[in-house]
């Protein structure tokens, strides 16, 4: 790194209604890492069903880059804003997006155990999601699931886990 640079970082950019696919290919274009995280859905038609890829937090893109990266990103037509936090341009922890990337890998649910209490701080040992921090949380049917949140966004991704698949971690 030379001294006009400045480290990279994750942040999130505030799309325009349906464009982060376009801002994602538009950014890329620019030689800028990102991310948009997606999902696999089926959508009903009147006449048909159909399988369709959309992006998983609508709205959002992340993109890794230094300042001057991250200030070409938001000149993309699709971009309206980076996230801020202060009015500083927030940055997102490499491990949450690094989680939630690992989550996006395994489509299978999982199922957290009811001897950790909603809350509780965890972490996946077990393959494919191993190294997964998240939280313990409750849904609608008292089921289980384990959490990543993006907190500067206010969005949690959450996957069911088997019991033996996560340890709760010491908080600091």
């Amino acid at each position: 790194m030379t001294e006009q640079e400045s480290p990279k970082h994750w942040f999130a950019l505030y799309t325009k209604p349906k464009h982060e696919f376009k801002a994602s290919k538009q950014i890329n274009g620019f030689n800028i890492e990102t991310f948009l995280p997606v999902i696999t859905v089926k959508r009903k038609w009147s006449d048909r069903l159909k399988t369709i890829t959309e992006p998983l937090i609508k709205g959002y893109i992340f993109i890794y880059a230094d300042e001057k990266e991250r200030l070409e990103a938001i000149t993309s037509n699709g971009v309206v804003h980076t996230v801020s936090f202060n009015g500083y341009p927030a940055v997102i922890p490499e491990w949450q997006i690094e989680s939630l990337k690992k989550m996006l890998n395994q489509p299978d649910e999982i199922i957290v155990s009811e001897k950790l209490p909603a809350g509780t701080l965890v972490e996946v040992v077990t393959l494919p999601l191993m190294g997964v921090k998240g939280v313990v949380e409750h849904n609608q049917n008292n089921e289980k699931y384990i959490s990543v949140s993006i907190e500067i966004i206010n969005r949690s991704v959450s996957v069911k886990l088997p019991a033996d698949s996560v340890v709760k971690l010491v908080e600091h």
